[in-house]
């Protein structure tokens, strides 16, 4: 390629995002007219957080969805889980109906970066009344609860990691371009096409999807009916970077269930093997004929694992 070449594919890649117009979203609502009878809403870390609860007592379980999920992903288990103790269910930052907080509108750590992303777990806990928890995390939010058990572990009664993702986002060169005005551009055309590319993620996270209802589909596409949703997706890709949690696997010094599908398409059922066996005490429970999502395609052998698990924990 000459120069001359090179300078044009240069510029255009500089200069062309901004040549197409981004028209703006179309059908979208404050988050507050999306809400359920079931929604609450609070304020943690100066973002309005959107939950719901159920039961009462202790155990607390404190529910952590997964990337591009929400607390609907939760349904299928939470009545059981509240006859155990209170459950709290949260939309994570990014998700559901919890604010989309601007660049601007904060000082200092993005909302949407892994620390944040963890405290405010803690925080909601606090803000919440609630001393400590069980928390339950699937896939991206199994990340956030080791990430909890690692710098909050007075906070953490157990991990129940179901599917877990081993790490936050891809390498930092690749967050130093999406934060370029151009790669940001660039990074929402890529988000608003979630319709397509979000269904196939859902399809690939079923062992069976033909078990996938229309109303199940709809559940997961209310969140693209909130204000900024695919800004917030974006922000939260920005913040996205390792934090080297896979090498402090053997630092995780509470009871930990670990819960896979065995054919789990997204996060791979091998790797979820070779990292409970990375965790001190770790227990496992591998699902035949489940995915990405057992507490949605397998709901009863979820909450088996899960019940005797706490039974053994209140055995201590």
């Amino acid at each position: 390629m000459g120069v001359s070449a090179a300078a044009v594919v240069l510029l255009s890649l500089l200069v062309g995002p901004f040549l197409i117009p981004l028209p703006p979203l179309q059908g979208t609502s404050p988050v507050r007219q999306l809400a359920g009878p079931e929604s609450r809403f609070i304020v943690v870390d100066g973002v309005e957080v959107h939950y719901t609860s159920a039961g009462w007592g202790e155990p607390v379980f404190l529910l952590l969805h997964g990337f591009g999920a929400n607390t609907f992903s939760w349904r299928e288990v939470m009545p059981p889980l509240a006859a155990m103790g209170t459950v709290i269910a949260y939309d994570r930052p990014s998700s559901g109906l919890t604010a989309r907080p601007m660049p601007g509108s904060w000082q200092g750590r993005s909302p949407y970066g892994p620390e944040a992303q963890t405290d405010m777990a803690v925080h909601l806990l606090d803000a919440l009344g609630a001393r400590r928890a069980i928390l339950v995390g699937n896939s991206a939010g199994g990340t956030v609860a080791m990430l909890a058990a690692l710098r909050h572990p007075e906070r953490v009664q157990a991990l129940v990691l179901v599917d877990p993702a081993a790490e936050f986002g891809g390498p930092p060169l690749a967050a130093g371009l999406l934060g370029s005005p151009q790669g940001r551009r660039i990074l929402q055309r890529v988000v608003r096409g979630i319709g397509t590319w979000g269904n196939d993620a859902l399809t690939q996270a079923w062992h069976d999807p033909s078990k996938i209802t229309p109303a199940v589909r709809e559940g997961y596409a209310t969140a693209l009916k909130a204000e900024n949703w695919d800004r917030g997706l974006v922000e939260l890709t920005r913040a996205s970077r390792p934090v080297g949690l896979a090498r402090q696997l053997g630092k995780i010094a509470v009871p930990t269930l670990v819960i896979t599908g065995d054919d789990d398409r997204i996060v791979p059922t091998k790797g979820t093997i070779s990292l409970a066996a990375k965790i001190p005490g770790a227990r496992l429970v591998v699902i035949p004929e489940c995915g990405h999502v057992p507490q949605e395609e397998k709901p009863e052998e979820f909450l088996a694992a899960v019940r005797k698990f706490v039974e053994g924990l209140a055995a201590r």
